[in-house]
């Protein structure tokens, strides 16, 4: 971190600022020095539509919340006093009034001593009452006259004028947030608007020349625009009033026309993409030339999320996103979301946090907060956490994950087993009824899908089959799923449970390798001889898998201790494999029959692993389990399976 002046001169120091990494801190605390205080304008509201906005002013209450003495209850009006001497043995005789009290009807005639008068919930008291008798504790006795057996004290049943709400009182101070309970108050004053503060406008431009709006065909090298509609919604969410402007190419004079319109238009400028380094980066260069101060940092110690950048022009502030989905959430949430609620009005969002053990260990970048994405499941101590982070590219993560954590710049690492703080990314949190961690088949959904369907929550971590392995022993999930072949024994899985767990047998897949039709170095040969041909070619890369996946056990025993080129690429899944074939950044690789199939691409058998799942003994009779082992037993869920390509065992 560095302390040096903030830049005046955009056009001599732009350079210089971008290499200036802020911390965390203290580029919030520039950013919000630069900015505020600001006028949070108000406007007034109709009460329906002042849902979730914040009161620009204290609300007093105009009358008084019952405007009249009420009764409570179905019953009778009467003169405590008549009923001091009330008793099972000694009943009191009184005279009924020739009116009835219902809601809304003003009464006309008092209650003199020795009457009463029947009154509904809600019907005011008339003159001369003080209490109210149920009618379950009167008797008729005659043609216009009850007993009453019980004696009644001084405002029984009785709701006093003022005694929920009084004329005068503060109602609702300034700076609450309307919910449906504070509407209830209002209208129960005959508050029809409110004065409340506006909305913030906010107008949001995604940038890159490969982006395409969703719904559009996807051309080669493009990828569908993400931020802009999550950063939308986002900001919805937290009190902004959100106009999405599109994509912009990647214009240098374009871009500043969008920008300078948006501006001219709305209360702040958030943008996603444009503010790294590259000779395409054009976004930040622009905000020099729209009003001072500028930029006030351009690189933050964040992890993700380094490349943002975050300005002020002309007392609207202007914010450059990263352009990975994953970093500007997590900017967005942590360094604007403060930033747009101060000027909504709102106050601080209420994080809800839970502990977490956290059972792997977390490499992290000394230097840099980082922020990692946690999926929670509970073992037999509390509750875990485990990462679940796909890369800042990765829109899934925050969709799959419960919350997060922080791991603090001066640290390089979470050692496995730490205890950490985790903040939910809801008020609550469910934890699943069904774990399953391992390695991850398409044909897991299958059997999944029906207890998904019934309302069970099932969460799937995908670590590979040690990595599944290990949670199971340790007790972290329900099913490890698992497909490790074992030399010694020439069998699949079964050597590899230790005590505590159980194979529950699911079904058989078909791995070998893929390649693109066509291609002679691999077409009508053998898996061996296959692999024999590409270590003989040069120019023929391959595509592996990561550490731990049963498939990559397969791959090197293919091998042979060989490291062709493309060796160090390691995916972690089925469909990443068939992807780099298909796109023809690799050559070969091996995948699973259904995944090749799905891609067209040549597919060469290999062996047929038997996919089956490591039961946490001391688990199985919790009835998702039960659920799981009947889906997985259903012919439902095996014609699932073989329409798909596998085999049930």
């Amino acid at each position: 971190m560095t302390n040096t002046p903030l830049p005046r001169d955009r056009d001599t120091s732009e350079q210089d600022q971008f290499l200036t990494i802020l911390s965390r801190e203290d580029a919030l605390a520039r950013f919000e020095a630069a900015l505020f205080p600001l006028m949070v304008p108000g406007e007034k509201r109709p009460l329906a539509d002042a849902l979730g906005c914040a009161l620009a002013e204290d609300v007093v209450a105009p009358i008084d919340v019952p405007p009249f003495d009420r009764s409570n209850v179905d019953g009778f009006a009467v003169r405590s006093a008549d009923l001091a001497a009330a008793g099972e043995a000694s009943p009191v005789r009184v005279m009924l009034n020739d009116e009835v009290i219902a809601c809304g009807t003003a009464p006309t005639r008092p209650v003199f001593s020795g009457t009463a008068t029947p009154i509904a919930t809600g019907g005011p008291v008339p003159r001369g009452a003080d209490a109210i008798v149920m009618v379950e504790h009167t008797q008729p006795s005659g043609p216009r006259a009850i007993e009453i057996r019980r004696a009644a004290s001084p405002g029984q049943f009785v709701s006093y004028a003022g005694s929920d709400i009084a004329r005068g009182e503060a109602l609702l101070r300034a700076g609450t947030v309307i919910g449906s309970r504070e509407i209830g108050m209002l209208a129960a004053c005959g508050i029809a608007q409110v004065a409340v503060a506006r909305r913030p406008r906010v107008a949001i431009i995604s940038t890159g020349d490969e982006l395409v709006q969703p719904g559009q065909p996807l051309r080669p090298a493009a990828i569908y625009d993400t931020n802009g509609a999550i950063v939308t919604a986002a900001i919805s969410e937290n009190g902004g009033e959100a106009q999405f402007l599109g994509a912009i190419p990647d214009d240098e004079v374009q871009l500043e026309a969008a920008m300078r319109g948006a501006l001219a238009t709305s209360d702040m400028l958030v943008l996603s993409g444009g503010t790294s380094k590259g000779a395409g980066d054009v976004s930040h260069r622009i905000i020099g030339r729209l009003g001072k101060p500028g930029i006030i940092a351009h690189g933050v110690a964040l992890k993700p999320g380094k490349p943002l950048c975050l300005a002020v022009c002309d007392g609207k502030p202007v914010i450059i996103l990263p352009g990975f989905p994953t970093s500007a959430m997590f900017t967005f949430h942590d360094m604007i979301v403060p930033v747009l609620r101060r000027m909504a009005g709102l106050p601080p969002r209420s994080d809800a946090k839970v502990n977490a053990r956290v059972p792997v260990r977390i490499a992290s970048e000394l230097g840099r907060t980082e922020f990692v994405m946690v999926s929670l499941v509970e073992g037999a101590d509390g509750l875990i956490a485990y990462p679940t982070g796909k890369g800042s590219g990765a829109i899934t993560s925050f969709a799959q994950a419960d919350g997060f954590l922080k791991i603090d710049a001066l640290a390089d690492q979470m050692p496995a087993g730490s205890e950490a703080e985790v903040t939910l990314f809801t008020p609550h949190v469910r934890v699943p009824d069904l774990v399953i961690v391992g390695s991850h088949c398409t044909g897991l959904d299958l059997v999944t899908a029906p207890l998904v369907h019934a309302g069970l929550v099932v969460r799937s971590i995908a670590v590979g089959s040690l990595g599944g392995l290990s949670a199971a022993k340790r007790g972290e999930c329900d099913f490890a799923p698992i497909h490790l072949f074992d030399d010694k024994t020439g069998t699949y899985n079964t050597p590899y449970l230790s005590e505590g767990l159980e194979l529950v047998p699911g079904w058989r897949r078909m791995q070998g390798i893929v390649f693109r039709k066509g291609d002679r170095r691999f077409e009508g040969l053998s898996a061996e001889d296959a692999v024999r041909a590409a270590l003989a070619d040069p120019a023929c890369i391959m595509v592996n898998r990561n550490q731990g996946a049963g498939t990559r056990i397969l791959i090197d025993r293919l091998l042979g201790g060989a490291r062709p080129d493309g060796y160090w690429n390691q995916p972690r899944s089925h469909n990443a494999v068939a992807a780099a074939v298909a796109q023809q950044r690799a050559d070969w690789g091996m995948t699973i029959a259904p995944v090749a199939h799905a891609s067209d691409l040549g597919f060469i058998p290999f062996a047929e692993e038997h996919y089956d799942f490591a039961l946490v003994k001391a688990r199985k009779q919790r009835p998702a389990v039960q659920a799981f082992l009947d889906a997985l037993a259903s012919d439902e869920g095996r014609t699932a399976l073989e329409q798909a390509g596998f085999r049930p065992a």
